[in-house]
């Protein structure tokens, strides 16, 4: 809490008779009898001598009667101090200029300077007098300094001897005009385009003789704006959002925490050089490339007409053959990054249409995380800056004159379109470019210090934990891929009007597959995936062959002969009875009759007719008799001991022949070891046991105990 005190601290005999405070008399012997009834000079610190020309006494204003010192302090409440706080002082002492702080500096010299002559004993007089002569100042000057500083700790006074007219706050004077030619002339400045200030100053002038309003000059109209509009509000106005950006330092980015090969960037750079493509075309081809996000070397690259996946998969498959497999890129969303074929899967792409049934793209299967960069940022990717020494260096090739077309449409130069390079040579060309800039040394990066991008990343490379591709991955970015459905019948895949097919994708038919395959030939047959990745197999392609073709349509019957040996030896093996074992055992069930299935609810016929059964629902085979009676009687047993049995839930047979006798089994088994046996599944028992298929699979078993006995 601040201590409130008045203005003046100190008075002297004269100020206190001409100061009208209350209780207090108005002449100087009065003053002095005060001070002597009062004894004011015995006070401790409240009295002292006056230094310098007159002599006397100073009072310290705690000895004033009470009114006097109340009349003090409510005029040092409602007056505010001139002089600023230590920390205010401080503050405007640093805003000033050097030339306001050398002033300050010698005036307090010159106290420092008046305060030793006289400890040395000389008089204040003498000492001011000859501090002001060697500062070159007036003794008014270092008086005025001396009140200054007056009241104030020795270490703050260079902070308060500033000059005053430095510390004034001057009120601008504004020249004379109506606001509304600055309404108007800040309107038409501050839009998009932008207009200079010298059109909209000529507009606001004409605008202002129509009107009749009073306008500034040139230079004032200027001024004025820039003091009332702020620079950044002028620039987003003018320049939009980009503008404002860029009024702002773009992040720093430390990439000496990496390593080698942990991270590549990619994008793609439009050479300012004609080319002559092989089909006669001529245009300005087009660059891929990876760079090292550690080191800034140029891993991989490839050309093309125009960005595509195609060209994208080629130079990223280079990349990870040659060198390895990253763990991180950085791409922006342009098609050839963010297709399907790269970066399927991943949901944040911000192309195409994401759904739920996507194959995972090359990167996603690679176990690659993907970043995404701004579009048209130089500040997010590395490589513009590399793409920036490609422009310089490679498109500007002496081997090129002729066929450089300019950085800009108005900077062509006089031999604009004189000729194509082939593209063959201009390969040739940027392979050496390319391998010039990462050979190049000096370069100034925080992890090159000087040593060329080679240096670096072969350094970095010899430590780093890198991750080589198996030849499973390899066929990922080797393949472009298609989510296609295999042929509902015989599991053909069409794709691109070729048709692929194997032996197995007979078995997948209908499904819903992933075909990758190599864009540059179709024909070499294509690896299909399943949706999530896995591995299915290979297809060939099927070629067409003439219509009276020979060779080609033996080749299809031996194909197909083949393919019907093989599945007739498989069905063999898969069905245990043969066609003629199930006909003769429905011939010899169908000379006897089936017992009559005992029924659990009976309803009463109201007929005096006896019901007879035909003779062909008896049997008589002595097995299934055999089996049914001992079950019957194991039940009937079981229902004495426990007459009702709790239900267990309806039975669910298998869906399979052998899962079913196995079933039935279990059943007969559970039986014999006097477990519960629920009614579902004796019912179900009771049919089975009847069927052929029962008495096939026991047969099998009978034979298959004989010979282990034999």
């Amino acid at each position: 809490m601040s201590v409130v005190e008045p203005k003046q601290i100190w008075w002297t005999v004269e100020e206190l008779a001409n100061s009208g405070l209350p209780e207090l008399p108005g002449s100087k012997p009065g003053i002095n009898l005060l001070a002597q009834r009062f004894g004011w000079r015995a006070i401790e610190g409240c009295a002292k001598r006056k230094v310098g020309r007159g002599g006397g006494w100073i009072y310290h204003w705690s000895v004033l009667p009470l009114a006097a010192r109340r009349k003090l302090l409510t005029d040092a409440a409602e007056t505010p101090d001139e002089r600023p706080d230590r920390g205010n002082a401080w503050a405007a002492f640093d805003s000033l200029p050097e030339t306001a702080k050398t002033k300050a500096r010698t005036r307090l010299a010159a106290l420092q300077m008046v305060e030793g002559l006289h400890q040395s004993g000389v008089t204040h007089v003498h000492a001011v007098a000859e501090a002001a002569r060697q500062c070159g100042s007036s003794a008014r000057s270092v008086y005025n300094w001396i009140g200054m500083v007056e009241g104030v700790a020795p270490e703050d006074r260079l902070a308060y001897l500033v000059p005053r007219n430095r510390l004034a706050v001057r009120k601008p004077n504004k020249a004379a005009c109506t606001q509304a030619f600055m309404d108007y002339l800040t309107s038409d400045y501050l839009r998009q385009g932008p207009p200079t200030f010298a059109q909209c100053y000529r507009a606001a002038c004409k605008k202002a003789k129509h009107e009749g309003w009073d306008i500034l000059i040139s230079k004032t109209a200027k001024r004025r704006l820039d003091d009332e509009v702020p620079r950044l509000c002028q620039v987003l106005a003018r320049e939009g959002f980009a503008g404002l950006l860029r009024c702002f330092p773009a992040q720093i980015r430390d990439r000496t925490t990496l390593t080698a090969l942990e991270g590549v960037n990619a994008d793609c750079h439009k050479f300012d050089v004609f080319v002559r493509w092989p089909d006669g075309t001529i245009n300005r081809p087009q660059i891929v490339a990876f760079q090292d996000l550690y080191s800034g070397k140029m891993l991989s690259w490839r050309i093309d007409h125009s960005p595509n996946m195609v060209m994208v998969m080629a130079a990223f498959g280079e990349l990870v053959e040659t060198w390895g497999i990253p763990s991180h890129c950085l791409f922006d969303n342009g098609r050839e990054f963010t297709g399907k074929w790269l970066t399927g899967g991943i949901p944040n792409r911000f192309r195409f249409k994401v759904r739920k049934d996507d194959p995972l793209g090359v990167l996603p299967n690679l176990g690659i995380q993907v970043h995404w960069a701004k579009p048209a940022s130089g500040q997010s990717k590395p490589i513009e800056r590399g793409f920036r020494d490609f422009a310089k260096d490679i498109a500007l090739d002496p081997r090129f004159d002729g066929a450089y077309t300019g950085n800009r449409p108005d900077a062509k130069p006089e031999n604009y379109g004189n000729r194509a390079i082939p593209l063959d040579d201009f390969v040739k060309v940027v392979a050496e470019g390319v391998e010039e800039h990462n050979l190049r040394e000096g370069r100034l990066s925080p992890t090159a210090r000087g040593r060329s991008f080679d240096e670096t990343f072969a350094e970095s490379y010899a430590t780093a934990p890198i991750r080589k591709a198996t030849e499973d991955q390899r066929r990922l970015w080797l393949m472009g891929q298609e989510t296609g459905k295999l042929n509902k019948d015989n599991g053909q895949l069409q794709l691109f009007r070729n048709f692929y097919h194997s032996d197995w994708m007979s078995e997948r038919a209908g499904k819903k597959i992933v075909a990758r395959f190599d864009p540059e030939d179709l024909h070499s047959g294509v690896h299909i995936y399943e949706l999530d990745g896995s591995y299915l197999g290979f297809a060939e392609c099927r070629q067409t062959v003439g219509f009276f073709n020979v060779t080609g349509a033996k080749e299809v019957e031996r194909r197909n002969h083949r393919i019907k040996r093989a599945q007739k030896e498989l069905l063999k093996a898969h069905r245990p009875l043969s066609v003629q074992e199930i006909a003769a055992d429905r011939t010899a069930r169908a000379a006897t009759q089936s017992e009559l299935v005992e029924a659990k609810v009976v309803k009463p016929v109201f007929s005096k007719k006896t019901v007879s059964v035909p003779r062909h629902q008896v049997t008589s085979d002595p097995v299934v008799v055999e089996a049914r009676q001992a079950f019957e009687q194991r039940v009937k047993d079981k229902a004495k001991l426990d007459p009702k049995p709790k239900a267990v839930g309806r039975f669910q047979p298998a869906s399979t022949p052998k899962e079913r006798f196995q079933d039935a089994k279990d059943i007969i088994a559970k039986s014999d070891a006097g477990k519960r046996v629920g009614s579902g599944e004796a019912d179900w028992l009771r049919s089975y046991i009847e069927l052929p298929e029962y008495r096939g699979f026991q047969k099998v078993e009978e034979f298959a105990k004989r010979d282990d006995a034999g």
